[in-house]
């Protein structure tokens, strides 16, 4: 089983998000095989709580654009590492410290990676972005 074509959308409409909100380390992962509750991982990290609030806000404002909202919200409060669970994609943000500490990729290292490339780098440079924002 792969991942529903929604679940790709809105993944990749969250990691958008994400990336304009100055993001890094933007990984979206197909855990549809692995999991029963939802076809997407979104990991993404941010420097400051500060910035994992700015991230977490923006996607929400623009998953709830394409009609999605989160079923369960967790971590907002002392946002280190804020879970927005939207049934078909589970997004995490985290703290910088935190993404190296619980290493949430390493744990889903055998799940396929959702290719995504940041439309503000391909308009800057002229290219397609490589790899992870």
């Amino acid at each position: 089983m792969t991942a529903s074509d929604r679940a790709v959308e809105l993944g990749l409409a969250a990691a958008q998000a994400a990336a304009d909100k100055l993001a890094s380390d933007i990984l979206l992962l197909d855990v549809s095989d692995q999991l029963v509750i939802t076809d997407v991982f979104l990991l993404a990290s941010a420097p400051s709580d500060r910035q994992v609030k700015a991230v977490v806000d923006e996607v929400e404002d623009r998953l709830r654009e394409l009609g999605a909202k989160p079923v369960r919200r967790e971590g907002a409060q002392e946002a280190r590492w804020v879970l927005l669970d939207f049934a078909d994609i589970v997004v995490h943000v985290q703290h910088e410290e935190e993404r190296v500490f619980y290493a949430l990729e390493r744990l889903w290292k055998d799940c396929p990676v959702i290719p995504f490339q940041d439309r503000d780098v391909e308009r800057a440079t002229g290219r397609p972005a490589t790899g992870a924002s």
